[in-house]
């Protein structure tokens, strides 16, 4: 039988999420004896138009040129997967969306006609339609594994909206917000890292994007409380995840 098809593809980003592929090591090793993986550049397969069962897709659409490509993608994919904050949310480099792009290009490059740069940093669903997000920054490499196979066996895989606070329970992580006055951003961060922060003693900073039914307004009251300004306040929602609804909103209401 010929083997299910794979293919990652990048977009606007650091390259993170690919990284964290790799880093799978032996099971990267074996993922590729039960799958071809077609195009994967950081790699060295290279087959961009390769027509696959999965194809993961990592960055945020931030050109002209993205958008038409992306196209292409979803219509030789059967499931179209996004990982990473920039794929889900735009990433870090949504935070331009709320600056005049065309004046930064202006102001960093000596010719700007150019620069083909789209004047906001979108999420590949705001383009075509996505079969499933991994959220993070990196991807959680558990999640990855888990949404491959169940994809492969025909099965949506069942994503995760727990948020931080009760991955820490879990592992009987002491609460830095209750004992240390740290302004995390678990009770309304999804989880997926494990609580990595929480259990060396900091704060999270929202890498995994909201959770499922948060309260982003009370979120931000106890961060007030904090002893936080409203420019910090805002800057806790607008940061890897601004393309977020619910962070966007909250962080444009708090911003001065």
């Amino acid at each position: 039988m010929n083997k299910p098809k794979i293919a990652v593809h990048k977009f606007s980003s650091c390259d993170g999420c690919q990284l964290a592929i790799f880093n799978l090591g032996e099971s990267l090793l074996i993922l590729s004896q039960l799958v071809e993986i077609t195009h994967f550049a950081e790699a060295g397969a290279l087959d961009e138009e390769a027509t696959v069962d999965i194809a993961i897709v990592e960055g945020s659409v931030s050109t002209s040129e993205d958008v038409a490509r992306l196209q292409k993608i979803r219509d030789n994919s059967n499931y179209l997967m996004t990982v990473g904050a920039c794929a889900t949310s735009g990433g870090i480099q949504a935070l331009r969306n709320m600056a005049n792009t065309g004046q930064w290009i202006a102001e960093i490059y000596a010719n700007p006609a150019v620069i083909d740069s789209l004047d906001n940093s979108t999420a590949i669903k705001n383009h075509v339609k996505v079969d499933l997000e991994l959220w993070g920054c990196p991807i959680s490499q558990r999640q990855l594994l888990m949404a491959i196979r169940a994809l492969l066996f025909g099965v949506m895989p069942v994503e995760e909206h727990d948020k931080v606070c009760m991955e820490c329970k879990r592992q009987q992580t002491v609460c830095v917000m209750v004992t240390k006055n740290e302004a995390c951003m678990g009770p309304v961060t999804r989880t997926g890292c494990g609580a990595l922060c929480p259990r060396v003693g900091r704060d999270c900073y929202g890498c995994y994007g909201p959770a499922e039914n948060v309260n982003t307004q009370a979120m931000a009251n106890r961060l007030q409380g904090l002893g936080l300004v409203n420019d910090e306040v805002a800057r806790r929602f607008l940061f890897i995840n601004s393309g977020a609804d619910q962070f966007y909103l909250q962080g444009q209401r708090w911003k001065t």
